[in-house]
Protein backbone atom coordinates (compact mmCIF):
# COMPACT_ATOMS: atom_id res chain seq x y z
CA UNK A 1 0.00 0.00 0.00
CA UNK A 2 1.34 3.53 -1.09
CA UNK A 3 -0.30 7.02 -0.14
CA UNK A 4 -0.01 9.87 -2.95
CA UNK A 5 -0.67 13.08 -1.20
CA UNK A 6 -1.23 15.70 -4.50
CA UNK A 7 -1.22 19.63 -3.01
CA UNK A 8 -1.94 22.35 -5.42
CA UNK A 9 0.41 25.17 -4.74
CA UNK A 10 -0.86 27.59 -2.09
CA UNK A 11 -2.64 31.37 -3.27
CA UNK A 12 -0.10 33.14 -5.56
CA UNK A 13 0.53 36.87 -6.14
CA UNK A 14 -0.46 39.19 -9.49
CA UNK A 15 0.69 41.75 -8.42
CA UNK A 16 3.75 42.02 -10.22
CA UNK A 17 3.31 42.79 -13.87
CA UNK A 18 7.04 41.81 -14.67
CA UNK A 19 7.08 38.56 -13.47
CA UNK A 20 6.78 35.52 -15.56
CA UNK A 21 4.13 32.92 -14.76
CA UNK A 22 7.04 30.51 -13.31
CA UNK A 23 8.11 33.01 -11.40
CA UNK A 24 5.11 34.10 -9.30
CA UNK A 25 5.15 34.03 -5.79
CA UNK A 26 2.70 33.17 -2.97
CA UNK A 27 0.42 35.71 -1.79
CA UNK A 28 -0.78 36.81 1.90
CA UNK A 29 -3.28 34.05 1.79
CA UNK A 30 -0.52 31.59 0.16
CA UNK A 31 2.12 32.32 2.90
CA UNK A 32 -0.47 31.70 5.46
CA UNK A 33 -1.65 28.38 4.34
CA UNK A 34 1.34 26.42 2.90
CA UNK A 35 2.39 25.49 6.77
CA UNK A 36 -0.78 25.37 8.06
CA UNK A 37 -1.02 22.02 5.57
CA UNK A 38 2.13 21.56 7.16
CA UNK A 39 0.84 21.03 10.45
CA UNK A 40 -1.96 19.06 9.11
CA UNK A 41 0.55 16.38 7.77
CA UNK A 42 2.08 16.23 10.88
CA UNK A 43 -1.40 16.14 12.59
CA UNK A 44 -2.52 13.35 10.85
CA UNK A 45 0.89 11.53 10.77
CA UNK A 46 1.09 12.25 7.14
CA UNK A 47 4.56 13.39 7.24
CA UNK A 48 5.61 12.11 3.28
CA UNK A 49 9.07 10.10 3.26
CA UNK A 50 9.86 12.19 0.10
CA UNK A 51 8.36 15.64 -1.46
CA UNK A 52 8.14 16.19 -5.52
CA UNK A 53 7.62 19.90 -6.58
CA UNK A 54 6.98 21.76 -9.89
CA UNK A 55 9.72 24.22 -10.18
CA UNK A 56 7.50 27.60 -10.29
CA UNK A 57 8.16 29.96 -7.44
CA UNK A 58 4.84 29.29 -5.86
CA UNK A 59 4.78 25.74 -6.03
CA UNK A 60 8.52 25.36 -4.49
CA UNK A 61 7.30 27.69 -2.02
CA UNK A 62 4.14 25.61 -0.95
CA UNK A 63 6.59 22.77 -1.08
CA UNK A 64 9.14 24.45 1.34
CA UNK A 65 6.57 25.88 3.71
CA UNK A 66 4.97 22.60 4.40
CA UNK A 67 8.47 20.39 4.82
CA UNK A 68 9.02 23.17 7.17
CA UNK A 69 5.72 23.07 9.09
CA UNK A 70 5.58 19.03 8.90
CA UNK A 71 8.91 18.08 10.38
CA UNK A 72 9.93 16.69 6.68
CA UNK A 73 13.80 15.92 6.53
CA UNK A 74 13.91 14.33 3.34
CA UNK A 75 15.23 15.39 0.46
CA UNK A 76 13.13 18.32 -1.71
CA UNK A 77 12.61 17.61 -5.50
CA UNK A 78 11.95 20.12 -7.44
CA UNK A 79 11.50 19.66 -11.25
CA UNK A 80 10.25 22.08 -13.91
CA UNK A 81 8.74 18.51 -15.25
CA UNK A 82 5.53 18.83 -13.00
CA UNK A 83 4.95 22.77 -14.20
CA UNK A 84 1.48 23.04 -16.35
CA UNK A 85 2.15 18.74 -16.19
CA UNK A 86 -0.76 16.54 -16.64
CA UNK A 87 -1.80 13.71 -14.95
CA UNK A 88 0.75 11.56 -16.81
CA UNK A 89 3.73 13.55 -16.19
CA UNK A 90 2.97 13.25 -12.26
CA UNK A 91 2.27 8.97 -12.59
CA UNK A 92 5.70 9.19 -14.66
CA UNK A 93 7.50 11.71 -11.89
CA UNK A 94 5.91 8.88 -9.04
CA UNK A 95 6.67 5.44 -11.31
CA UNK A 96 10.39 6.60 -10.77
CA UNK A 97 10.69 6.49 -7.06
CA UNK A 98 10.80 2.39 -6.36
CA UNK A 99 9.32 1.02 -3.80
CA UNK A 100 11.06 2.52 -1.08
CA UNK A 101 8.85 5.84 -0.21
CA UNK A 102 5.62 4.81 1.47
CA UNK A 103 3.95 8.30 1.45
CA UNK A 104 5.14 10.75 -1.31
CA UNK A 105 3.48 14.49 -1.65
CA UNK A 106 3.43 16.09 -4.84
CA UNK A 107 2.74 19.75 -5.18
CA UNK A 108 1.68 21.19 -8.43
CA UNK A 109 -1.15 22.95 -10.66
CA UNK A 110 -4.38 22.97 -11.96
CA UNK A 111 -6.01 21.60 -14.09
CA UNK A 112 -3.18 18.80 -13.95
CA UNK A 113 -3.97 18.52 -9.92
CA UNK A 114 -7.55 18.05 -10.29
CA UNK A 115 -6.97 15.44 -13.26
CA UNK A 116 -4.85 13.21 -11.32
CA UNK A 117 -7.06 13.64 -8.13
CA UNK A 118 -9.95 12.42 -10.65
CA UNK A 119 -7.99 9.21 -12.74
CA UNK A 120 -6.91 8.16 -9.09
CA UNK A 121 -10.41 8.21 -7.14
CA UNK A 122 -12.50 7.62 -9.95
CA UNK A 123 -14.27 10.86 -9.52
CA UNK A 124 -13.69 14.90 -9.97
CA UNK A 125 -12.70 17.07 -6.59
CA UNK A 126 -12.48 20.75 -6.87
CA UNK A 127 -8.94 21.19 -5.60
CA UNK A 128 -8.41 25.11 -5.04
CA UNK A 129 -5.34 26.73 -4.32
CA UNK A 130 -3.57 24.77 -1.55
CA UNK A 131 -6.07 21.90 -1.23
CA UNK A 132 -4.57 18.53 -0.11
CA UNK A 133 -5.76 15.17 -1.74
CA UNK A 134 -4.61 11.81 -0.03
CA UNK A 135 -5.17 8.86 -1.81
CA UNK A 136 -4.22 5.33 -0.85
CA UNK A 137 -3.16 3.36 -3.94
CA UNK A 138 -2.93 -0.62 -3.66
CA UNK A 139 0.44 -0.72 -5.02
CA UNK A 140 3.55 -2.40 -3.63
CA UNK A 141 6.32 -0.17 -5.69
CA UNK A 142 5.56 3.11 -7.55
CA UNK A 143 6.80 1.55 -10.62
CA UNK A 144 3.46 -0.30 -11.17
CA UNK A 145 1.54 2.49 -10.50
CA UNK A 146 -0.73 3.18 -14.09
CA UNK A 147 -2.92 5.35 -15.50
CA UNK A 148 -6.06 2.83 -14.73
CA UNK A 149 -5.21 2.88 -10.85
CA UNK A 150 -7.76 2.83 -8.65
CA UNK A 151 -6.97 4.18 -5.64
CA UNK A 152 -8.72 5.58 -2.82
CA UNK A 153 -9.38 8.89 -1.63
CA UNK A 154 -9.00 8.99 2.05
CA UNK A 155 -9.16 12.74 2.43
CA UNK A 156 -9.72 15.51 0.80
CA UNK A 157 -8.64 18.77 2.91
CA UNK A 158 -9.21 22.66 1.93
CA UNK A 159 -7.36 25.40 3.75
CA UNK A 160 -10.38 27.31 4.42
CA UNK A 161 -12.37 24.53 6.10
CA UNK A 162 -9.37 23.99 8.61
CA UNK A 163 -9.93 25.20 12.40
Amino acid sequence: MKTLLILRHAKSSWSDNNLSDHQRPLNKRGRYDAPRMGDLLASEDLVPDLIISSSATRARTTAEAVADASGYDGQLIITRELYHAGPDDYLAAARELGADSKTVLVVGHNPGIEELVEQLAGAWYRMPTAALAEVRLSIKDWADLSEDENGELANLWLPRELP
